[in-house]
């Protein structure tokens, strides 16, 4: 004989009934089959709102009834389409004394646990008359047993004991005589040893079709819902969350105490005793494996089962020095919890006996609060204890595993991979067991968390990152076209799963939290919201995604201003913008704390040599306990290439408007031009070797004309080339007579910095320094006579985009 529930998805439509109906007939080819049925989907929620509403003199009770009316004669009507005469007659007699108790419940004002307990076994009664019926009308061998008949149980009305002694010897007497191939019980509902209807408890379909199996002893029961399996964790949050084939009992009960949703823990037990496994199944694919729950589960190589959440929780603290050393505390708190019916779900207490700390549903907290400061009144008012400390909107998660307990670091590994996500725990609670570690959350980072642990310990060789970009003109956008390029390469050969998930430009912003579609982001970003930098943090900080990074791809001041903001929410920052770094000393030593503090990482490779890696060469340096004495460089592949190309045949003017048109200087070149944007970089160069120095410390020689410098707008410092065209000219004829080439050099030494124009001789390592490359030159106490050279494309935006490509790809490594 085999036992098999539904739940109610399984039997929530029409269409479902028959999937179920078909799966039935199945299983009856091999054996007799035992079927419990739940409720049609949502009916139980909708009684028990009528319920209130009658309760509330609330008239709207009348189209509550009539909705739930609705729908059990469309599902009649859609699954007996010819002959339907009886079912319709058992439904409208069982909806009429329906609607008759709804009315007293108006009448009286009052809905005690009693009535409750007749109102909602109304949608069991029904749904298991209409599916036996229907059967039979299928010339299907099957009949419906009332489970009131069988299950017997004591008067603790909505959540009632069972007396196994008689419900069992009910079960087998009814099934030994059964001659039907199919038998249909409705779910959850009993009687009490007087004859009065009861339940057992919300859940309890599953609850109903484990005594049934105990009873019988039957080989294995299965729990047929809408989805294939108990799973990693909550795949509605997690979509890579996987099912799982074996667990045991233990885990099971674990992961639905702590909200897995799959299986109601009283089922367990009946069949625990037994050592009847459990079968999970999918009605909607019933090829699908399933999970197996059992006291002999297949060995896994992973310690964690699953990770599970229950939410609207509440944390309750009694704390006050006259606790500690005082026995008793512990015993009235949970006493009066206790009398006023209130669930513990999680308990921590520290050490010191100085607090005791509970996590509730939150819907108990104002009757909890009353209850606990009326117990210990006198010692609140001694001032021994403090009132009680309540905080709301948090969440519980648990991380389940018979085999953690024989794994080292399962702990550091939870809480090293939160705080690496600015994810805070407010309260800890783990058995000696070790099968269980839970912890309370703000209830806004519970999915942020439940992605964070499953890639921890179950996606361990594959990495999310999850990137927001602002600046997507030339060098932006190229970054997200060698995004789209790579992003499968990353996947399958460094196990990084990169995603954009926001974009943004100086007019418009999108973003999607599971990946904006690189084929057609820039149609999707000219449709987007109207852009605002404030607007673009708002959104990223809400997303609360796992390993975020925000891409900084512009020069403007205020996007820098907003580092600090990022990383507070523990949100990594890759900047080519060097505002950030090349401003006062205090500022960029507040970005490298809060950096630290909050562990999130700051990069801003690009910020000296766009695709060079000069910044990542040099702390490597530093932090292998070298010792930098010197730096030469040239700094600025678009004055390189200006310099490169300028000669006493070209005009200085041409050659600056050509390095704009190619991408090499900025929309206003006197910021090139000007040696600031060098000036910047070796300031960022010395700081990275660990000295104070800021912008207006470094000497800055400029090679422009008197009126170049005090050209007030891009156009008149155009004109002012033209203009001094000779000036120019001579800065060439000088260096080309002393055989040398013009090459904008930057330099720090001894603690001091400069830039200017120099005439670089031939057999220097800068004389030869082609198109836009950029060279810098190390001399530190292990490369004191030779120094350390670096040597490539320093400017354009191919080479920039990929700096920042290989920064948060350094970011994705980590």
């Amino acid at each position: 004989m085999k036992v098999l529930k539904f739940g109610g998805t399984s039997v929530g439509s029409s269409k479902n009934i028959n999937k179920v109906i078909s799966i039935l007939q199945s299983y009856a080819q091999d054996s007799k089959v035992v079927c419990v049925v739940s409720a049609v989907g949502g009916i139980t929620d909708k009684l028990l709102l009528a319920g209130r509403q009658a309760q509330s003199k609330d008239d709207s009770f009348k189209d509550t009834f009539k909705t739930i009316e609705t729908i059990h004669y469309s599902i009649i009507k859609e699954l007996n389409t010819d002959n339907n005469t009886s079912i319709l007659a058992y439904a409208e007699k069982k909806l009429s004394e329906l609607y008759s108790l709804l009315e007293g419940i108006f009448l009286i004002n009052e809905v005690s646990p009693k009535t409750s307990d007749k109102l909602v076994s109304f949608g069991e009664l029904l749904s298991s008359f209409i599916i036996a019926e229907t059967m039979k009308n299928r010339n299907i061998s099957a009949n419906r047993k009332n489970s009131q008949e069988l299950v017997i149980t004591n008067s603790n009305f909505t959540k009632a004991e069972v007396d196994y002694k008689i419900t069992n010897n009910n079960i087998k007497d009814y099934f030994d005589s059964a001659k039907e191939s199919i038998t249909i019980l409705p779910g959850f509902i009993a009687n009490s040893t007087f004859g009065e209807q009861t339940t057992l408890g919300r859940g309890g379909s599953d609850f109903t079709a484990a005594i049934i199996a105990a009873a019988l002893h039957v080989e294995q029961l299965e729990i047929w819902t809408d989805v294939s399996g108990m799973f990693t964790t909550n795949p509605k949050l997690v979509k890579q969350a996987q099912p799982i084939q074996s667990i045991s009992y233990q885990e099971a009960m674990e992961l639905s105490h702590f909200g897995a949703k799959v299986l109601y823990p009283p089922t367990v037990q009946p069949v625990l005793d037994l050592d009847i496994p459990i079968h999970i199944k999918n009605t909607m694919e019933p090829e699908a494996v399933g999970t197996i729950i059992s006291n002999r589960p297949e060995i896994s190589s992973k310690p964690v089962k699953g990770i599970s959440n229950i939410s609207n929780i509440a944390l309750l603290t009694l704390q006050g020095s006259g606790m500690v050393g005082i026995p008793g505390f512990s015993k009235r708190l949970f006493e009066t919890l206790s009398n006023e019916k209130i669930n513990v779900i999680l308990i921590t207490q520290s050490s010191s006996e100085h607090s005791i700390c509970i996590g509730i549903e939150e819907k108990d907290v104002e009757i909890a609060k009353t209850a606990i400061d009326i117990t210990f009144e006198n010692e609140i008012a001694l001032h021994k204890i403090d009132p009680i400390i309540v905080e709301t909107n948090l969440s519980i998660l648990a991380l389940v595993g018979d085999n953690m307990k024989n794994h080292q670091g399962i702990s550091g590994k939870m809480f090293s991979s939160l705080g690496k996500n600015n994810i805070n725990i407010r309260a800890i609670a783990q058995g000696a067991s070790e099968k269980n570690i839970s912890i309370v959350i703000e209830e806004t980072d519970v999915k942020k968390a439940l992605n964070t642990l499953h890639e921890a310990f179950f996606e361990s060789i594959t990495k999310q990152l999850n990137v927001f970009i602002t600046g997507v003109g030339n060098v932006g956008e190229r970054l997200v076209e060698q995004i789209k390029q790579q992003k499968k390469y990353l996947k399958e050969n460094l196990k990084i799963n990169l995603r954009v998930v926001g974009l943004s430009n100086s007019r418009k912003m999108i973003f999607d939290a599971s990946g904006l579609n690189l084929k057609t982001w820039k149609d999707d970003l000219s449709n987007g919201e109207t852009a605002s930098l404030e607007g673009f943090f708002q959104n990223a900080k809400a997303l609360n995604l796992r390993n975020s990074i925000f891409v900084d791809v512009t020069a403007n001041a205020d996007v820098a201003n907003l580092y600090k903001k990022y990383l507070k929410e523990s949100i990594a920052v890759v900047a080519c913008n060097k505002i950030a770094c090349s401003s006062d000393f205090e500022k960029y030593q507040e970005l490298k704390e809060l950096s630290l503090k909050y562990n999130a990482p700051f990069l801003f490779e690009t910020n000296v040599g766009a695709g060079l890696p000069i910044i990542d060469t040099l702390n490597n340096l530093v932090a292998s306990g070298d010792k930098v004495t010197s730096i030469q460089a040239v700094l600025s592949g678009s004055l390189n290439f200006v310099f490169n190309n300028f000669s006493d045949t070209t005009k200085f003017y041409d050659v600056v408007k050509q390095a704009g048109a190619e991408g090499y200087t900025e929309p206003d070149p006197r910021i090139d031009l000007s040696g600031v944007d060098v000036a910047r970089k070796i300031l960022i160069l010395a700081r990275e070797s660990g000295v104070t120095l800021n912008l207006e410390d470094i000497k800055n020689t400029s090679f422009l004309s008197p009126s170049g410098l005090e050209s007030g707008s891009v156009e008149e410092f155009y004109k002012t080339l033209i203009a001094d065209e000779a000036h120019y000219q001579s800065l060439y004829a000088s260096a080309k007579a002393n055989n040398c080439q013009l090459k904008y050099v930057a330099k720090f030494d001894n603690g001091k910095a400069s830039v200017s124009l120099q005439e670089v001789p031939v057999g220097h390592p800068f004389y030869n320094l082609e198109g836009s490359d950029n060279i810098v030159m190390f001399y530190t106490e292990r490369y004191s006579q030779q120094p350390m050279i670096i040597k490539g494309a320093g400017a354009g935006a191919d080479v920039t985009a990929s700096g920042l490509f290989a920064d948060i790809i350094r970011l994705g490594n980590n």
